[in-house]
């Protein structure tokens, strides 16, 4: 197995209670990272932390709330004396079509999936930069790679992050820092309940993945720990699909 030199590293990992973030940061504490674990509700993040106490903190946050996103690294720094990793991972996808959408909808999914995890990189930017090394992972998605009808501020989000994924990169290559991106498509979260609960619904939505299936949100965590490893060093300003061969197909 992969030793990923993760041993005591800091880790922040948002949306960490349930989902794909819950698995990251399952994922890099498991490869002894430390990890400040991030999200709005309490219930499920508490539960993550009574796991290891010691190595995992529970924060709560609203991610609409600039300055506590913004006191997130100065946590992660008071808790465990340092900060490597950044996991922009929270982030909301109402469904619905687009002439319908309030403006108050529109303005909040922006405020979550992409001005709080700049926030967020800016932040820690400080930080990393004056140390010469770190590594923040945006979550994306497929969407914002191909847009999706019913979801088109979910996918203009998730577009803007991949893009600021990119240019931050570049920005921040030489100073030893790299910014990368994961893309999934489905995955069996809470998110596809609907989906999983209706053997109709699952079957058309299966038919349009090759591998045929959803992903196994701790299929998410090896590349999560790849990017978040001195292994990629020399990666930045890529964006990982991770989608059962879905975006890829005619």
């Amino acid at each position: 197995m992969m030793d990923f030199e993760l041993q005591d590293k800091v880790a922040i990992v948002t949306g960490a209670s349930r989902g794909l973030g819950r698995a990251a940061a399952a994922a890099l504490h498991a490869e002894g990272a430390r990890i400040l674990a991030v999200a709005r509700s309490a219930d499920e993040l508490e539960e993550l932390a009574s796991r290891d106490p010691d190595r995992i903190h529970a924060v709560r946050c609203d991610m609409q709330d600039r300055a506590r996103v913004a006191e997130l690294p100065a946590l992660a720094l008071d808790a465990f004396g340092r900060l490597d990793i950044v996991v922009n991972n929270a982030g909301i996808a109402p469904a619905g079509r687009f002439l319908e959408q309030a403006d108050e909808e529109w303005d909040r999914v922006l405020a979550i999936n992409v001005t709080a995890p700049a926030v967020l990189a800016r932040a820690a930017g400080h930080h990393l930069l004056a140390q010469g090394s770190g590594k923040i992972i945006n979550i994306a998605s497929t969407s914002g790679i191909l847009g999706k009808a019913i979801l088109v501020s979910y996918s203009a989000s998730k577009g803007a992050l991949v893009q600021f994924t990119k240019a931050l990169a570049a920005e921040w290559a030489a100073k030893g820092v790299q910014v990368n991106a994961i893309a999934p498509g489905a995955f069996a979260t809470e998110a596809q309940r609907a989906v999983l609960d209706s053997p109709d619904l699952l079957k058309r939505r299966l038919g349009k993945i090759p591998m045929r299936r959803m992903g196994d949100i701790d299929e998410i965590g090896p590349l999560v720990c790849y990017l978040a490893s001195p292994c990629s060093d020399f990666v930045t300003g890529s964006v990982y699909v991770i989608d059962g061969g879905e975006s890829c197909k005619l």
